[in-house]
């Protein structure tokens, strides 16, 4: 197993390493020490802490037609609605006085919230808040959209890559989507000083470790602050309706090699893990992860914002869940902290 103790040492491979590398994804004893060293290095940079942002999932309307998603435009189920601004401000309000020190924007690219209606947003958060970050997840945008943002005061932006490999890619999109445009617009991110974030699917309809490796190298040549992976989950109203969901084996697997490539990364245990598992998110702690995203948006709303089927939490109330949350973290050794949570650098 020298590929584990390089690895161990250099935190890089090549492309053909990675692949040899996810190779012993199920051997216990390789498991077990990339586990010990993603929690040796997360402490060493971030101590116990946890940081909590404070989902609010604003508009469920979306252009695009990504054939795995729930809430894609061709999916006549969806009952849409979209937040006013004084909702999100109260759904703000609300994670404020639980203690949330970022707030994320998520939604579908829905135009109808145009560049000066997300500007307005942006600043009257940042004016009410002034101690918080605010993270953007909307989406691919334009330079000009994203410098407005910016400088309105947007701090963070997450923009999943979903896979590096173009081949696949094009099996998850419909013509008129680009995995070109997608990553010139993590750059066009990078360049403007917003800290970003990327990610990818684990366990898509298709996917090898060829096309993971892809994703790592990528990974290597972005540097993002903050990577977003998770098990893929199919929604009941896709073409992947009956395909198997991803491993979480796999995903904490990968948890562990990312947080020792990148040991400063800002690093979530997501939901869709807590929904394949029920202790998926502590395990995802204890595989180097140090963020998680407690959902915030009005519980009437939460189950239309639909992305994959049995989202947990959809029926809690912000308090009850930053209660559950906390105490499944301390569960595990760690501990939900008051701070913005930026990046180490």
């Amino acid at each position: 197993m020298q590929i584990i103790d390089k690895f161990l040492k250099e935190h890089r491979l090549s492309r053909p390493e990675y692949e040899e590398l996810l190779s012993y994804w199920q051997n216990s004893e390789v498991v077990r020490r990339l586990k010990e060293e993603a929690v040796r290095l997360r402490s060493q940079y971030y101590g116990n802490a946890v940081f909590t942002r404070g989902l609010i999932e604003f508009t469920n309307y979306c252009k695009n037609n990504c054939y795995y998603c729930g809430i894609r435009c061709g999916n006549p189920s969806v009952e849409r609605y979209r937040l006013t601004s004084e909702e999100i401000l109260e759904c703000c309000r609300t994670g404020y006085l639980l203690s949330y020190r970022t707030f994320v924007l998520q939604g579908g690219e829905d135009p109808y919230y145009t560049d000066e209606k997300m500007v307005d947003i942006i600043r009257r958060i940042k004016k009410e808040f002034p101690d918080c970050a605010l993270t953007l997840s909307l989406g691919e945008k334009s330079y000009e959209s994203y410098r407005l943002f910016r400088e309105a005061g947007a701090d963070r932006y997450l923009l999943r890559h979903e896979t590096a490999d173009e081949g696949l890619y094009r099996t998850l999109h419909p013509e008129g989507m680009s995995l070109k445009h997608r990553k010139e617009c993590l750059y066009h991110l990078k360049e403007l000083g917003y800290q970003v974030g990327a990610g990818f699917m684990v366990g898509a309809p298709g996917q090898t470790f060829s096309h993971i490796a892809e994703d790592l190298i990528f990974l290597q040549e972005l540097e993002p602050q903050m990577i977003g992976i998770g098990p893929f989950i199919p929604h009941h109203e896709t073409i992947y309706a009956n395909e198997p969901a991803g491993s979480v084996e796999l995903t904490l697997f990968l948890l562990a090699v990312i947080r020792i490539m990148f040991p400063k990364v800002l690093l979530p245990a997501t939901t869709a893990l807590g929904t394949l598992d029920p202790i998926g998110r502590e395990e995802g702690l204890l595989a180097g992860a140090n963020v998680v995203m407690p959902n915030l948006s009005p519980v009437k709303k939460r189950k239309l914002y639909e992305l994959y089927d049995n989202k947990i939490c959809t029926g809690e109330e912000a308090a009850e869940c930053r209660g559950c949350l906390g105490r499944r973290v301390e569960s595990v050794g760690y501990q939900l902290v008051e701070d913005r949570g930026d990046a180490v650098c």
